[in-house]
């Protein structure tokens, strides 16, 4: 299984990278995003050592880390300039922290995301149609949850996706050891969401392209 969304205690996590790349491998995982929060004031703190950790820990282990960042409350106007400059400092992946129903995520973000080709909008609460046809057009992923709270408005997000054509991914958003899942109970937050059980496999086909191309 394929999670890239998750979080160590660079931002609000409970766990250092290594014990939460280790809990992640033992769960069955094979690639493991990790995507502490960031705006313009940490950013280049976050990417350069979750860069520098990620290689030392694919050097002995099974499971991939993937380095990332997860633009956090980040004034609509600035994700662009975010992503650019987490890309720049060896971020493989950068995730925007979409309008989730349960934080006054500020309105806009979904769609500066969109628009700025981020890799993943997360939990991106009621996301429009219009804003998911723009998502399907450029090649950004929305984010199934299993975090408590943003997992609310999955159901909406998938049917967006289904109507936009739009590409999925399921994910975590870990913040501590019992929010990882196995692919077993990552399946039934597939089919909670309304999608088909084969929903999740088609999922992770997405992560894996996504890898073999960053």
């Amino acid at each position: 299984m394929i999670d890239l969304h998750s979080h160590t205690f660079f931002s609000d996590g409970e766990l250092v990278a290594s014990e939460l790349a280790r809990r992640a491998e033992a769960k069955g995982l094979t690639a493991l995003g990790i995507t502490d929060h960031g705006d313009l004031s940490n950013i280049d703190f976050i990417v350069p050592r979750l860069v520098a950790v990620a290689k030392k820990l694919n050097e002995v282990m099974a499971l991939e880390v993937i380095p990332g960042i997860e633009l956090t409350h980040v004034p609509p106007a600035h994700i662009a300039e975010g992503a650019a400059l987490a890309r720049s400092l060896g971020a493989r992946i950068v995730i925007v922290h979409g309008e989730t129903v349960v934080e006054p995520v500020a309105p806009g973000t979904n769609r500066a995301a969109i628009e700025a080709r981020v890799d993943v909008l997360a939990h991106p609460g009621l996301i429009t149609e219009e804003e998911a046809l723009l998502a399907a057009a450029n090649g950004v992923f929305l984010e199934i949850t299993a975090r408590g709270g943003h997992s609310l408005t999955n159901g909406h997000v998938a049917r967006m996706a289904a109507v936009a054509g739009a590409s999925l991914v399921l994910n975590t958003d870990s913040h501590a050891p019992g929010d990882l899942i196995d692919a077993a109970f990552a399946r039934k937050v597939v089919v909670g969401a309304g999608l088909s059980e084969s929903s999740f496999e088609v999922m992770q086909t997405n992560a894996r392209t996504f890898l073999l191309k960053s």
